[in-house]
C-alpha cells in the first residue's frame, strides 16, 4: 500500500467514523486481514493490508483529526466563507479536516503543504464533484496562505 492508499484509507475511516459517530479505535479496527480480505475484490484499495508505518499514519491522522476537530471545524468555517459546515458535503469536510490537520501538525518533510493540498483536491475528484475539489482547493489555499502568514 502506498502513502496516497493510506491516506484515501484514512479518508474513508474518518468519513466512517463521522457518519456512525465511532470513535479511532472503532473504525482503526476495520483494518484487518478478515475486511481486508472480503473486500478485496470488490475493490483495489483493499489489495493489500497497510504497513507497519502506514498504520501509524493513518492512526495518527484519526486520532488528531478527533482531537482536534473543533480547531479544524473552526478553520473550515473561516475560510469556506458563506457556507456553513452543515451545508458542504461529509465527504468534502472529511478531506478539508484530513489535509488541514496534515498542514498543521504532520511534520511538513513528510507531508508537504503542496502535496496534501493535491491529494486532498485529487481524493474529491474521486468521491465527490469536480466543483467540490475546486471548492477545496481554494479553501485550502486560503487556509495555507493565512495560516502560514500566522507562523
Amino acid at each position: 500500500m502506498s502513502r496516497k492508499s493510506a491516506r484515501e484509507l484514512a479518508l474513508r475511516l474518518l468519513y466512517a467514523a463521522d457518519l456512525n459517530d465511532a470513535s479511532p479505535e472503532e473504525v482503526l479496527g476495520e483494518i484487518n486481514a478478515d475486511a481486508f480480505t472480503s473486500l478485496r475484490a470488490e475493490d483495489e484499495l483493499y489489495s493489500a493490508l497497510p504497513s507497519p508505518s502506514e498504520r501509524v499514519y493513518i492512526s495518527a491522522i484519526l486520532h488528531g483529526v478527533a482531537d482536534h476537530r473543533a480547531e479544524l471545524d473552526a478553520a473550515i468555517d473561516r475560510y469556506a466563507i458563506g457556507w456553513p459546515l452543515g451545508r458542504i458535503s461529509r465527504v468534502a469536510v472529511s478531506i478539508l479536516r484530513l489535509c488541514m490537520f496534515e498542514i498543521l501538525y504532520m511534520d511538513d518533510a513528510d507531508v508537504p503543504d503542496a502535496a496534501a493540498i493535491n491529494e486532498a483536491v485529487e481524493l474529491a475528484r474521486g468521491y465527490d464533484s469536480e466543483e467540490a475539489a475546486k471548492f477545496i482547493n481554494g479553501i485550502l489555499g486560503s487556509f495555507v496562505r493565512a495560516e502560514k502568514k500566522k507562523a
